[in-house]
């Protein structure tokens, strides 16, 4: 009898582990989806002279983050790292499987990378339309394979930020609002598109080429983003975790609907007008906020945290355009300002966080990753330079770093 209860406690393990672990990969899948969404949002909100070179760089920091993560990136976040410290240890690869993991070690690799990716594209929609691609390619190593794990480390790593009653469920600070530092860098250094500001403060819009690749884009995050909030719950091999992975949908399915329509209102009562491009910032905002703790809050609490968030990220765009910070998609409202916002929400219903802890760790996010990549931006620009001409400019990154066009009017073929 007890031999055969042992059998079926073994089974019952076994079948646990591989639930969790195709939970953990097939949620890593859909975030690996939102590559796709960054490259058709960014292509539409870019004009059609740089659609080509957009999408290269989304295609191909999503590549380097996936090498350089599995090189170092994650060894330097969660291996034999000390418990509460902030120095990390540097070796290679992924290390070994712990006895008793709930879980395949490689689908925790997997499900971590899709991560730095996100954070990653980010940046590429803020310093769009005028940056050389090398340049951008060469930050992203630095990026994904140092910058991004050392605070990783500090956070969900176990390091010193996580002693400090600071929680990021998912990644409003740690991802979202890492990868907008790292943006506000790369621009203070890069300086405005051509023609965008004038004098006096003029401020002239520079329309995107695709609306309905916008939209498209938007929607593919909005997917995506249940395998980023629903998979960070981790399990879903029983009762407790798979109703938490079910209030995990709706309130970041709600949050992201809430935000669409109080931007919608927004810009009603603003303009008279429903502007698209911010209809789908609100609704992404309402998904960074909704991420830093998408189990705690009630239903109606997610719902008001969606509506905070869309309305609060109109206004962000609104404040920075005025400050002719040039920001070609509103990636830094929408995951800088709306992942602080996020950050700050968490201990109305969270008991597990404290105000003092999500502030010093929204700050120390902010300053390392700001800090380390000001420093990699600025060596990049007195080497290589990271600006391209403003004949360049003119004539479209699609031209210049990549000889094709996205959009040919027509081609021409000699017999």
């Amino acid at each position: 009898m007890m031999e055969e209860l042992a059998k079926v406690g073994a089974t019952v393990t076994e079948l646990r582990f591989a639930l969790d672990t195709f939970y953990f990969l097939i949620s890593g899948v859909l975030v690996m989806w939102m590559a796709a969404g960054f490259a058709m949002l960014e292509a539409g909100l870019v004009r059609s002279k740089n659609t080509t070179e957009i999408l290269t760089k989304n295609i191909c920091l999503y590549a380097i983050a996936c090498a350089m993560f599995l090189l170092v990136g994650y060894n330097i976040m969660y291996v034999d790292n000390t418990e509460g410290g902030w120095l990390p240890t540097i070796a290679g690869f992924i290390g070994g499987q712990a006895e008793g993991a709930d879980h395949a070690l490689e689908s925790d690799f997997f499900f971590q990378v899709v991560f730095v990716a996100t954070a990653m594209s980010i940046v590429s929609g803020a310093v769009a339309e005028r940056m050389k691609l090398w340049a951008f390619l060469l930050f992203s190593v630095v990026l994904t394979g140092f910058i991004y794990p050392v605070e990783g480390y500090w956070t969900w790593g176990g390091g010193f930020v996580s002693k400090l009653g600071f929680v990021d469920f998912a990644g409003s600070g740690i991802v979202h609002m890492a990868g907008a530092a790292a943006a506000i860098a790369g621009v203070l250094l890069l300086g405005a598109r051509k023609g965008k500001y004038g004098k006096n403060g003029q401020i002239n819009p520079i329309p995107g080429s695709n609306m309905p690749m916008a939209t498209l884009g938007t929607f593919i995050l909005w997917m995506g983003w249940f395998g980023f909030n629903g998979g960070s719950q981790l399990l879903v091999s029983d009762a407790e975790n798979a109703g938490a992975v079910a209030k995990i949908f709706v309130n970041t399915n709600s949050a992201a609907a809430l935000g669409a329509i109080s931007a919608l209102i927004i810009c009603r009562i603003l303009w008279k007008k429903a502007d698209l491009t911010m209809i789908l910032n609100g609704a992404l905002a309402g998904l960074v906020a909704i991420t830093a703790d998408p189990l705690s809050p009630s239903l109606g609490g997610a719902a008001l945290i969606g509506l905070l968030a869309g309305g609060l990220v109109v206004f962000s765009i609104i404040t920075l355009d005025k400050l002719r910070f040039d920001d070609p998609v509103g990636a830094v409202s929408v995951h800088g300002v709306v992942g602080l916002f996020g950050l700050l929400l968490v201990p109305f219903s969270n008991a597990d966080a404290s105000f003092g802890g999500q502030i010093i760790g929204a700050a120390v996010i902010f300053a390392w990753v700001f800090t380390t990549s000001f420093i990699v931006w600025f060596a990049l620009k007195k080497t290589m330079g990271i600006r391209v001409t403003e004949e360049q400019e003119y004539v479209g990154m699609d031209v210049v770093d990549c000889g094709v066009d996205a959009y040919p009017e027509f081609v021409s073929a000699k017999n």
